[in-house]
């Protein structure tokens, strides 16, 4: 039906309907000027209608083409490599089993319900981060742009890693694999292992060698590693040609990639499950250590992992929630997501440590052996008795139960000489204790179980492969959290932005592939994100609970999604999730001060890490990476609290918000009646100045003072002073 129908201009706002009437009362009817434009200004304005209106209305927005689709999408933003190495190793660290505890009880405080309100204030706005603050409080629109830029930090390095797994994956396809052994050097007279992987491993070695070719500090730079060059190009290419069409194109990479890492794991399971030692690495893993559980150090990791797990504050959730309809359960979404989260978690934890134990049973066989061969050479050289050692026991086999008795008979007869025996218990604990996270897990102790593994090129492939699919997924929601605000705000065609971001990426990730660039990623992963993504949340829950007004947002929710949510929620957003919040920021600060900012160099001499300070220009650039993430929020707060932009001056900076729209201003007032009769599109249209603007009235007013913003609030040029006696010629 056209939009000029008759029928379409009874279907307008009865607020702005009035409030034209009203201000039109004066004029004299029979003026057919006034007569057309105000018809066009209803056209106009039924056009705008928004999602406070109840339209659905939403000309030229995308959709999902499915349910599945958008959970696939957000399932695969939150589950991403944090649930493979990091989880994991804070499991294993803080207390096994016991710290599912913790986990589950902070989950349910902070991780879903913050998580609920990302998504709730996604849908109802149908914006990007920056338009969705912007509606609820225009002076906290800095928020928005603070998860931009956080966005930008965070892919800038995450592609990287991306790269990393992609290198990783096209050497996979050798048997042995290349990590397998030492390589040789040879001489002119002979042949002999290369001393650095000698010291270390020859996993350790590729990692660091051949992979990285790192170099001995971050002050090091080393010119560019051009195999992990090109691998990040690569990784680049394949974002950008997935995020090109937006959520039309990326929406069906998401069946591959968010379902394909659940393939890998299962099978990992199950391979892991047939493999030696593998119980023994899981009940390692699930025995519960209670007293560890109540140190205030678990619940702050336990915290930062439900915050991070979730991919709460970086706007991708918004982004994604922007394009469901309206009367979407965004309720149950939080719940299924973030539970599926959950156990991904759980079930990437019983995969690393079914092959951790299967890695530390190789490991201890290899010890085993060795301190054998040791009391061998003890008894031919006598300093051990042929008598101490059971009958029954053969060296040449030896079993660990037969070596623990050895062991334990030799420590008790030779108490006072045996720490110069230089003999070790080879328990396979000791080698399940060593906490190995993050790249440490996925290229040097996974890489390292798998060329014990039967077929190991193939797993090799499928595990590298499944960390680019994790990987990318939480690509897509990075991206889309920087590429649909800024199409939202400005008005920007998708693909050229896209495209933009991503060669510029690129350019700026040259800095992570140099051979000191793994230092760099360190730096990133340490400083521009954890911090300004808590002050993000933080501000996020106050914008809504205490700014737009908790009740309100609550009722719009029942006007949403048909019922009004627990009341649970009204409490965890208005006062347990920030307070809790804020107890995680003020930790994370003093952990800071207490451990200086500093990196783990490898050092090639001694085939071994050491931990280096930052030189004073890393420090300025860790400090750096936070002031650039928070400084949106303090900047647009002055701006818009002391009205700092001219409303006249016609730049794009100069900007308001109506009802989650954004509208540019005009430098020439007088065009502004021109400009609702001739039908300009709504991005030219301007926004209401003093004496040549159309306002709406809000229910229940007797009188129209000012221009107020949808929530109640003012936003930019908004606050005005009454002027009841407004002449007719400024309409």
């Amino acid at each position: 039906m056209p939009k000029n129908s008759k029928v379409a201009k009874r279907e307008l706002d009865d607020d702005v309907v009035d409030s034209v009437k009203d201000l039109l009362s004066n004029e004299d009817s029979c003026e057919e000027s006034f007569k057309k434009s105000e018809l066009m200004v209803q056209d106009e304005l039924d056009k705008d209608r928004d999602i406070e209106d109840g339209s659905d209305i939403d000309d030229e927005r995308p959709a999902w083409n499915s349910k599945v689709q958008y959970i696939l999408a957000q399932v695969g933003f939150s589950v991403g490599l944090g649930n493979v190495w990091r989880f994991p190793y804070l499991c294993q660290k803080n207390g096994g089993g016991a710290y599912l505890v913790p986990y589950l009880i902070l989950l349910l405080v902070i991780g879903i319900p913050v998580f609920f309100l990302e998504l709730s204030v996604g849908q109802r706005i149908r914006r990007g981060s920056i338009g969705v603050w912007n509606y609820i409080s225009p002076k906290m629109g800095g928020i928005g742009f603070s998860s931009c830029i956080v966005c930008l930090f965070v892919a800038l390095y995450y592609n990287v890693i991306i790269g990393w797994s992609l290198f990783y994956f096209s050497q996979s396809f050798q048997h042995p694999l290349p990590w397998d052994q030492c390589p040789l050097v040879k001489n002119a007279s002979y042949t002999y292992i290369e001393p650095e992987c000698e010291k270390s491993s020859a996993t350790t070695y590729y990692w660091y060698r051949e992979a990285l070719n790192i170099s001995n500090s971050i002050s090091e730079g080393g010119g560019l590693n051009w195999r992990m060059t090109l691998c990040l190009l690569a990784a680049w290419i394949m974002v950008c040609l997935a995020m090109i069409k937006g959520i039309q194109s990326s929406g069906k990479v998401m069946y591959f990639s968010s379902l394909f890492p659940y393939l890998v794991l299962t099978c990992f399971l199950v391979r892991a499950l047939l493999l030696n030692g593998s119980v023994d690495g899981i009940r390692h893993m699930f025995t519960p250590k209670l007293e560890i559980m109540l140190e205030p150090k678990v619940w702050r990791e336990a915290a930062t992992q439900v915050f991070f797990a979730l991919g709460l504050g970086f706007g991708g959730v918004i982004a994604f929630s922007s394009y469901n309809k309206r009367d979407n359960n965004c309720h149950f979404d939080a719940v299924l997501v973030s539970f599926i989260n959950f156990f991904t978690s759980v079930l990437a934890t019983l995969v690393v440590f079914a092959v951790l134990g299967f890695k530390a049973n190789i490991m201890n066989e290899g010890c085993i052996s060795e301190n054998a061969a040791k009391i061998v050479r003890l008894l031919h050289a006598g300093n051990l008795s042929q008598s101490v050692i059971p009958h029954h026991v053969n060296f040449s086999s030896i079993t660990v139960q037969d070596y623990q008795l050895v062991y334990d008979i030799i420590k008790k007869v030779k108490e006072e000489e045996f720490d110069a025996l230089g003999l070790a218990a080879c328990q396979i604990e000791d080698e399940l204790n060593k906490s190995v996270q993050g790249t440490g897990l996925a290229f040097i102790a996974f890489t390292e179980a798998m060329t014990h593994f039967p077929a190991s090129p193939f797993w090799s492939v499928m595990f590298f492969l499944m960390l680019v699919n994790l990987g990318l997924g939480s690509m897509f929601g990075t991206i889309e959290g920087i590429t649909t605000p800024i199409v939202d705000t400005f008005k920007i065609r998708k693909e050229p932005l896209t495209v933009g971001c991503c060669l510029m990426a690129f350019c700026i990730g040259l800095l992570f592939v140099q051979r000191s660039g793994n230092y760099f990623v360190t730096m990133f992963d340490d400083y521009s994100a954890t911090l300004p993504l808590l002050v993000v949340v933080i501000l996020e829950t106050v914008a809504v609970s205490w700014v737009y007004g908790i009740d309100k947002f609550m009722d719009d929710l029942k006007d949403m999604l048909g019922f009004t949510p627990y009341k649970y929620y009204y409490y965890m957003w208005k006062y347990v999730s920030p307070i809790l919040l804020a107890i995680l920021l003020i930790s994370s600060v003093v952990q800071m001060g207490i451990t200086p900012p500093g990196y783990y160099a490898w050092i090639d001499e001694t085939a071994t890490e050491e931990r280096l300070s930052y030189p004073t220009w890393g420090l300025f650039l860790c400090v750096l990476l936070i002031v650039l993430a928070l400084l949106p929020v303090p900047l647009v707060f002055i701006v818009r609290f002391f009205n700092l932009i001219d409303d006249s001056s016609g730049s794009l900076a100069s900007v308001s918000y109506k009802r989650g729209r954004i509208i540019k201003e005009i430098s020439n007032p007088e065009e502004d009646d021109a400009s609702l009769i001739h039908e300009k599109i709504q991005s030219e249209m301007p926004s209401p100045n003093i004496g040549n603007s159309i306002y709406r009235k809000q229910n229940g007013s007797p009188s129209l003072k000012v221009d107020t913003a949808p929530n109640g609030r003012y936003g930019i040029g908004y606050l005005m002073a009454d002027m009841p006696d407004m002449p007719e010629s400024d309409l």
